[in-house]
């Protein structure tokens, strides 16, 4: 039985004719396939289709790694392969790289199709020589075209949402915690400069971000009068402690600093509350991007928290594929291994310690508070990576559990079960889905509008259909036809004319029905 192998390339198909090959033993064919002169003697192109455009070799790619056959394709097996008459079995078989596409050639056209070891040899050692058997291709021309399909490919597998690209997440998150940093450390710069002209101050002054405010706003000491009172308190929301910078700048001990040294550090606090103020706005994007990726988790552990697990896990599918166990010391990798090093107790929490639940915990119910956490995060995050529709109401479900168990250790509360739970989120999610959409204020429910629709259509159609009886009858009267059967019509038309406001009545329960319904 002759041997068809079918090959996919990127510049098109190409169908080889494998004669003899079988005839070699099994130990001699890597060999034979390795030189092109034995190799080119046994297997011999017979025809060869190429691609019309890169769009055509993508759309070819994308429904041969489905396993389905596309209309050129067999159209190319069609004219290529030999003709199989009626009624008789094929004396060739058709070798394919992949089972699944092999069976759908089998089932479209009925040409047996074969995929093995042997198979896979010989379309090795075509892959290998494929640019010898095609003499007009110049050379650069396949890899050229292997590369720009392999682009072009791998970007329509990549389909992603915009909106939910979890690297921003990441990014946003490290930018936040060294602009903390920063900010801590050139608030410190600015008190530590400023305190030579004005030392009172840092006493009066907590904040680090007001207190760059008030430096910048006073600037020199001795300048300071009454008239500045209400830009002070403007700045620090107290007029009592306005009214006391004024007297500690009366009795201030701090030397004198010349303009240029005033001027400097004028400057330095602008930079500070610049970067403060930076930092607010990046907080607020950060809470939007985790309310668009993972609304669920951010409403569960916070926005932080919960950027903090995404960027230390690497994504937020490598954060969904976690176990509960390896999301609760995430964070604490170093004290996990030197624990095991040393054989000594093992951490309890990473990074979920910065959440809210651990800090309310008691001591002794820190670890099983952590578990419990870890264990809803996990469900959080794998229903943000994996659910089609982004909604809050699980990761607000999933937060009412932890409460409860908070309430079980404190007060021995019995907190519900966790299907009941999962049942109500869901049920509330269809109710959601349900919901009449609001469009200028006018509330309108699409299923009724189709439901609308369609009536309209079937009264068009009822209303056709008796005017076309109508004018059968009224031909028959006038052809002669026996009255009898003009009357049987009436009879029936009269039965429909008297089913009519039972149906109406039926409708106007339904209405009323659908009225409460809203009412309520």
């Amino acid at each position: 039985m002759a041997l068809h192998v079918l090959f996919e390339s990127a510049s098109g198909f190409s169908l080889f004719l494998a004669d003899g090959i079988d005839e070699i033993e099994q130990n001699d064919r890597t060999s034979v396939v390795a030189d092109i002169n034995r190799f080119g003697k046994v297997v011999k192109l017979v025809a060869f289709q190429p691609f019309e455009s890169a769009r055509d070799a993508l759309n070819q790619c994308n429904a041969l790694s489905e396993g389905l056959m596309t209309d050129e394709l067999r159209t190319f097996l069609e004219i290529n392969l030999p003709k199989v008459k009626e009624g008789k079995k094929p004396k060739f078989s058709l070798g394919v790289a992949e089972p699944k596409i092999g069976s759908h050639i089998f089932e479209a056209t009925k040409i047996p199709c074969q995929s093995n070891e042997f198979v896979l040899e010989i379309l090795r050692g075509i892959r290998l020589h494929f640019d010898k058997f095609l003499k007009d291709l110049k050379p650069g021309d396949l890899e050229k075209a292997q590369l720009g399909l392999g682009h072009s490919y791998s970007r329509a597998k990549v389909k992603f949402n915009v909106n939910r690209v979890d690297n921003m997440v990441i990014q946003a998150i490290f930018l936040l915690d060294t602009l903390d940093k920063d900010i801590n450390s050139f608030s410190m710069r600015v008190r530590e400069w400023y305190s030579w002209h004005f030392p009172e101050l840092v006493k009066i002054v907590n904040d680090n971000y007001l207190y760059a405010k008030v430096a910048k706003f006073v600037e020199n000491k001795s300048d300071l009068s009454e008239e500045k009172i209400p830009g002070l308190t403007e700045i620090l929301g107290d007029e009592d402690k306005a009214k006391e910078i004024l007297e500690a700048a009366k009795a201030s001990m701090g030397q004198d600093l010349s303009p240029i040294d005033l001027i400097n550090v004028q400057q330095f606090t602008q930079r500070v509350m610049d970067l403060s103020e930076y930092r607010k706005k990046l907080y607020e994007y950060l809470v939007t991007k985790m309310n668009d990726i993972a609304p669920n988790l951010a409403s569960l552990i916070g926005e932080v928290v919960g950027a903090r697990l995404i960027s230390h896990a690497g994504s937020l599918t490598n954060l969904a594929k976690c176990p509960s166990s390896t999301l609760q010391i995430l964070g604490a990798e170093k004290a996990l291994f030197r624990a095991l090093k040393t054989r000594g107790n093992t951490p309890k929490y990473g990074l979920i310690f910065h959440s809210s639940f651990i800090g309310r915990a008691s001591a002794r119910n820190k670890g099983r508070m952590a578990r419990y956490l870890a264990n809803k995060c996990s469900i959080a995050s794998r229903i943000d990576c994996f659910a089609e529709r982004s909604t809050t109401l699980f990761g607000e479900k999933l937060r009412e559990q932890v409460e409860e168990r908070l309430d079980f250790y404190d007060k021995g509360v019995a907190p519900r079960k966790n299907i009941d739970v999962m049942k109500a989120a869901i049920e509330s999610t269809q109710n959601q889905d349900d919901e009449p959409i609001e469009t200028n204020g006018v509330a309108s429910e699409v299923p009724q509008t189709e439901k609308k629709k369609k009536k309209k259509e079937k009264r068009k159609l009822d209303e056709e259909l008796d005017h076309q009886q109508d004018q059968a009858v009224i031909s028959n009267g006038v052809n002669g036809f026996n009255p009898e059967e003009g009357s049987t019509k009436k009879k029936k038309k009269k039965s429909k004319d008297e089913a009519v406001p039972d149906l109406s009545e039926s409708k106007k329960k339904k209405k009323k029905k659908l009225k409460s319904q809203d009412d309520e």
